[in-house]
């Protein structure tokens, strides 16, 4: 059942999680401006502007949409968000899905093994595809003119100058977004704690299903494990305030499915 406004998550000082039990974004209050990790599914529209009606503001308040990777599920607002003024980001190698509409996700990012395989041995993997669909996820028109990068960086130009952490695997284009003085590393789909294809509870990486290359995915954890401590925020699940190291040792036992 996806989040009613009221049920946003304060997770660390100045760090909201909005979405649902399946689909985690994050609006940051950064000292220059707010800006939004990932961007969820267009049926999150509702939650996201009551949030901010909260404190008076709007869309054109954010000033900038971090895209951890061009899954629908962490796209659906962007165009929104972009209409209003702010600018959005996402690595090089994810921006054609996003030019390219929702639908494209598959082709640019083919996973390696089929959804069906996971369904039929766990029938309730299937609810977090219908879910998608529920909340307009396929139904997002292309996005363009964004603002790419394609190594890591510090982005100056966006409120709390995050670092880019790129970490190829579950997508070409996938990264992390450090913010080094908020204390927390927002991880996208690269680690997560709640994996729906095989109902992992945990750090994991995400199943092969919904996985381009999961030999990268598993390489991409070794640096992590160079970051400093921070309160990790996934794409899927509850924050883990362990710290990245001790995540990714968790994935790391829990391997690749």
């Amino acid at each position: 059942m996806a989040k009613r406004p009221h049920q946003v998550e304060h997770v660390a000082p100045g760090v909201a999680r909005l979405g649902d039990e399946s689909v985690n974004f994050y609006l940051v209050e950064a000292p220059e401006g707010l800006v939004l990790v990932d961007a969820g599914l267009p049926g999150h529209r509702g939650q996201a502007e009551a949030h901010l009606a909260r404190d008076g503001r709007t869309f054109a308040d954010v000033k900038a949409v971090l895209l951890t990777h061009g899954h629908p599920d962490h796209t659906g607002l962007a165009a929104t968000a972009q209409d209003a003024g702010a600018d959005i980001w996402i690595h090089e190698a994810d921006a054609p899905i996003l030019a390219d509409g929702p639908r494209s996700a598959m082709r640019h990012a083919k996973p390696e093994r089929p959804m069906i395989s996971y369904v039929l041995r766990r029938p309730s993997a299937f609810a977090g595809p219908l879910h998608m669909a529920r909340l307009g996820g396929f139904t997002a028109g292309p996005v363009t003119g964004v603002r790419t990068f394609d190594a890591e960086q510090r982005l100056d130009a966006v409120p709390g100058r995050p670092q880019v952490v790129p970490l190829p695997g579950h997508t070409p284009g996938a990264v992390a977004y450090h913010f080094p003085d908020l204390g927390v590393l927002f991880t996208g789909d690269a680690l997560v704690t709640r994996d729906g294809l095989t109902g992992h509870k945990g750090p994991c990486l995400v199943a092969r299903g919904f996985t381009h290359d999961t030999a990268a995915a598993l390489a991409s954890l070794d640096r992590l494990d160079t970051l400093p401590a921070a309160t990790v925020l996934p794409g899927h699940g509850p924050a883990f305030p362990d710290g990245p190291t001790a995540a990714t040792d968790q994935a790391r036992k829990y391997g690749l499915h």
